[in-house]
Formats: structure tokens, sequence, C-alpha cells
């Protein structure tokens, strides 16, 4: 088995197809099946369910798939670590966050961390909750700044604040004239507006199920790719949208109404590799505990309950979040 063969089969797997995983290789299909062929052989297990269209894989096959992930992940990263020491430059953190924890804590924690370890080169990465676990486990990033609980035993997670949930209104409606708290039932029989539309699970899963567990009935879901298209059809009158406190900084002509319910929270989670003993990753956290520490006037106004101490291993499968 060598890398050739794992990076043949993960373009397969992931393309569920070997003609297009062929293209994308630019190799041509029969040695590209021989490869896998091959591989196959040598575990001694069928890894592709070839009759089916497309492709599928076998338990083994998807087992293999995401540890050829990893092993891949981790190669790359260990090139580009060893061409920055041999060219003397900086150490490279990738950070993936979810765009609302733009408005919170993370811009002073990055500002904090650059002081702190100026050697650093950081990179931030917008990406989804459900997009950075594979990113973790394939070496894309260090560190992933979500809002979904997960159950990947190779992904760790600190559940480091819950944040409130607000309505963002339409201004001159009936429900925006108020400033009180919005009881959740005043959402029934509204249009919402939800984010984002795929991947899913995602953080609009998270606000459906709220509202179902507490039996209230929106008169019509729109979904829409991302939190600014949904603002910006709130502000157009096209409906309401729940979003996290924080970010009521996105748009001022809209009105906004905290949610007048406990279950009306999202957590902000860190979440790194299972085994992870970074000093960077120690240093990020010793900062998150720093910062929380100092009460900013952010974190007062938009959290229910923020900082745990300790990391928290994944949910069992049956205690997944939305």
């Amino acid at each position: 088995m060598d890398l050739r063969q794992l990076r043949y089969f993960a373009a397969v797997a992931r393309e569920r197809n070997f003609t297009r995983a062929a293209e994308i290789l630019h190799i041509a299909q029969p040695p590209l099946s021989r490869q896998i062929q091959l591989l196959e052989e040598e575990l001694g297990v069928a890894l592709i369910i070839r009759k089916s269209r497309p492709i599928k894989l076998t338990d083994a096959g998807r087992l293999f798939y995401e540890q050829a992930l990893q092993v891949l992940g981790r190669v790359d990263q260990m090139k580009d670590a060893t061409r920055r020491v041999g060219m003397n430059r900086n150490r490279v953190l990738s950070i993936g966050f979810v765009a609302s924890t733009l408005y919170g804590g993370l811009p002073v924690l990055v500002r904090k961390l650059r002081q702190n370890a100026p050697e650093l080169d950081i990179q931030l990465l917008e990406m989804l909750s459900i997009q950075q676990i594979p990113a973790l486990k394939e070496g894309r990033i260090d560190l992933g700044f979500g809002r979904l609980k997960h159950s990947d035993p190779n992904v760790a997670s600190t559940v480091l604040r819950e944040e409130r949930l607000v309505a963002a209104l339409p201004q001159d409606t009936p429900l925006a004239r108020e400033d009180a708290p919005l009881p959740l039932s005043a959402i029934g029989g509204q249009r919402l507006i939800v984010y984002p539309k795929e991947p899913r699970p995602s953080y609009a899963d998270q606000v459906l199920g709220i509202l179902q567990d507490e039996d209230v009935r929106p008169a019509d879901v729109l979904e829409v790719r991302e939190i600014q298209t949904a603002l910006g059809l709130v502000a157009a009158d096209s409906g309401i949208c729940i979003i996290p406190s924080s970010a009521r900084q996105m748009r001022s002509d809209v009105r906004y109404r905290v949610i007048d319910s406990p279950r009306a929270i999202s957590p902000v989670i860190l979440n790194h590799r299972a085994g992870d003993g970074s000093r960077y990753l120690e240093l990020v956290k010793t900062l998150i505990r720093d910062m929380y520490s100092e009460n900013p006037a952010w974190l007062e106004a938009n959290n229910v309950r923020p900082a745990q101490a300790q990391d928290r291993q994944p949910d069992a499968p049956g205690q997944q979040g939305s």
C-alpha cells in the first residue's frame, strides 16, 4: 500500500464514479481500477460495491476512506511544515469559523493570539459547523469554532458559551413595535427564514428543532444559504429570522427582540483533533479563559453561560445535536 493508492481510492470514494475520478487524477480508468483492486487484495476485503450507480462504499470502505483522509491530510501538513522550516517561514495555525462568531469573541481572541505568539501565521477560514469536522480530520484546519454538537470520536470539543437567540424582525411590523422579550409562540404563523440551506444538519436544523420541541409552527419556511441573505430578506419584509444574539451587529435596518425561552440558545463550540497536545491549542484555551474572566460587555449582553473549563469528548450517537 502506498500514498498513491490512498489518493486514488480517496478520489473514487469522493466522486462515487471511476470515470470522474480518473479525469480528476489525470490518468486512464483501467490503471485506476487496477490500483483499487490491488488495494482490496492487499487488505483482503472489498472496499467498493461496483454494481451500484453511483458506486457505493462497503462498511470497510467507509472506514478506510475516513482513515485515508486523515493520513493524506497529515502527510500534506508534514510537507508544508517541513517546507516552512526549511524556508524560515512561520508556523501556520488554521482556524475554521462560522460567520456569526465574528461578532462575538473571535476577533479579540485572534488579536490576543497574534500578540502572544507572533511567530504564528494565523489563517482564518469561514466554514459551516458540519464542514469543520472533516476539515479537522483531514488536517486542513487546526481549530474550529462552530455551533453544532457532533458524535465523531476523532474530534474533541469544548462548549465555550451558550448564546441567546434573538428574532430579527422587519421594521414597522406589529412584532417590531415592542422591545420586551418575544415569546417563542409569537413565531407561530409567521414566515420564517432559516440558514444555511445546505449542507445539513446545520444551524437551520437547530432553530427548527427548538420550534418543534415547543410545538411552534411557522406559516412557511424559506431556506437561504447564509446569514447575510437571511437578514437582507428580513429588511425587505420577507419574513423573520432567528439568529445568535451577537450577530445583531450585522444590520441596523431591522429590529431585534431576545426570544423568551430557556431553549432559545445556541452553543459556541471549540473543536480540535482528539489527542492534540499542541502548545498553541493550550494557549488558545488559556486566552479564551482570560478573555471571559474580563467579562467584556458583549459577553454579558449575549450569553447565558460562558466558558466551560474542560474538554468534552463527543456525545454518544443518540445525543447528537441538531
